[in-house]
């Protein structure tokens, strides 16, 4: 008989890292930055395709990379949806933390609207997702037209998206700096403690930009020791509150890395999220 899930060892970054990394259809530069580049793949058939944004994690820092969702990524692909992998300046990196990262998601999400001039994509029909830190920036990308006017985060007139889909994502940076997420990584990308920038904390934390006006679905792994399962909780009541429609789905057995890793007990669980807000 096998073991409960509870017993079953959990996925760590080095597993996540070891698995195949499909290679994309197109790598297309929206910035000068060598970070500032998306992956766009394309599934079968002549479109238009929706599209799932996806935003990786790793604490906003250097050493990750969109190349531990290129798994991910191939696999909705495979379901039926385009995809654009967006790497981003991040911590370490010239230019990134406040506000080059939050901005290059923004600009890189963007730059669809010229793809698409190219390539069969229906952006009437985008979702975005994002994992972990991703899911901060996630969510974000739907926050953003909310900003206001003086913000340094604001950029023309934002891509429309259907829908939110966040990974074990970050929704509270109050809250995760207080608890330690990302050890010291929150306040590094604010620029100092967040009681030294309530400004920038309350333009970049999704929590605090509420309402949304877009759905979002939480997917949350049971035993995610890295980002609290209090984070999506305390984000949904929050966004009930102000008048967001929004869910979290708890997968039991899994941890933090597996809600990225095609073929875990988590993946079914992120397709269907995905798949509620644009069907193929």
């Amino acid at each position: 008989m096998a073991p409960p899930a509870s017993a079953q060892p959990l996925m760590t970054a080095q597993d996540l890292l070891a698995l195949p990394q499909p290679p994309a259809d197109r790598t297309i530069a929206w910035g000068p930055a060598p970070q500032q580049v998306a992956e766009l793949r394309l599934p079968k058939g002549r479109g238009p395709h929706p599209v799932v944004i996806v935003v990786h994690g790793g604490c906003w820092q250097a050493p990750w990379g969109f190349d531990h969702v290129r798994g991910l990524a191939a696999a909705l692909t495979a379901e039926g949806w385009a995809t654009w992998s967006l790497e981003y300046r991040r911590l370490g990196d010239p230019g990134g933390g406040w506000p080059g990262t939050i901005l290059d998601v923004a600009r890189g999400a963007d730059r669809l609207r010229e793809t698409a001039r190219d390539h069969p994509l229906d952006l009437d029909r985008v979702v975005a997702l994002g994992h972990s830190a991703g899911g901060q920036l996630a969510l974000w990308l739907a926050a953003r037209p909310r900003l206001p006017g003086g913000s340094p985060l604001r950029t023309g007139t934002p891509l429309r998206l259907r829908g939110v889909v966040s990974l074990a994502g970050i929704t509270d940076l109050r809250a995760g700096a207080a608890s330690g997420v990302c050890g010291d990584a929150i306040p590094q990308l604010l620029g100092g403690p967040p009681q030294d920038h309530a400004g920038r904390l309350s333009q970049s934390s999704p929590i605090e930009r509420l309402p949304l006006g877009v759905p979002v679905r939480l997917v949350c792994g049971a035993r995610d020791a890295i980002v609290p399962i209090g984070q999506a909780r305390a984000y949904e009541a929050a966004a009930k509150r102000a008048g967001d429609r929004v869910a979290v789905e708890v997968v039991e057995g899994a941890g933090h890395f597996e809600l990225v890793a095609p073929g875990s007990s988590a993946y079914p669980a992120v397709r269907d999220a995905v798949r509620s807000f644009v069907p193929r």
